[in-house]
């Protein structure tokens, strides 16, 4: 009998120590508060912000729900600015033809809409093109300008 009960302390000492080292959720892989971005254009403040180490943080995307993505709108904390930024490529999980990046890309806009780079270095998915062009309002702010300085397209 006392050899049945040291086995079953071992186990459960093991079992509890065993299932602290494991988290209870995964890891959000979608652009909301706090979410670190990457400055993917040719700014200076974009470059100056990633060559520190210190990535832009999304303060507030301009939706109803409250999670970005790909053509959303959103307000970042870089270098102790705020700067509008438009999301070019999000690492969560995207519909049929529509890539999956390994980072959450940005373009700095000012408010506008103009780029405040010019050049995107990374690839940017064609259906930003369809995306963007249902988001742009005549005399108001036009995107048009941040698909024209894109050099690649996914």
């Amino acid at each position: 009998m006392t050899f049945q009960m040291q086995n079953f302390a071992r186990i459960l000492q093991f079992s509890v120590s065993f299932s602290r080292s494991f988290h209870q959720c995964q890891p959000l892989n979608q652009i909301q508060l706090l979410t670190r971005l990457r400055v993917v254009d040719n700014s200076t403040i974009g470059k100056e912000a990633m060559l520190e180490g210190r990535p832009p943080k999304c303060i507030h995307v301009y939706n109803k729900t409250g999670i970005g993505t790909i053509g959303d709108k959103v307000l970042v904390a870089i270098k102790g600015q705020k700067k509008k930024a438009v999301i070019v490529g999000v690492k969560q999980k995207q519909a049929p033809l529509v890539p999956k990046f390994d980072s959450n890309n940005i373009v700095l806009i000012e408010d506008n809409g103009t780029p405040i780079g010019t050049r995107i270095h990374v690839p940017v998915p064609s259906i930003l093109r369809k995306i963007l062009k249902e988001r742009s309002v005549a005399k108001q702010i036009d995107f048009t300008k941040l698909l024209s300085i894109a050099t690649k397209f996914v």
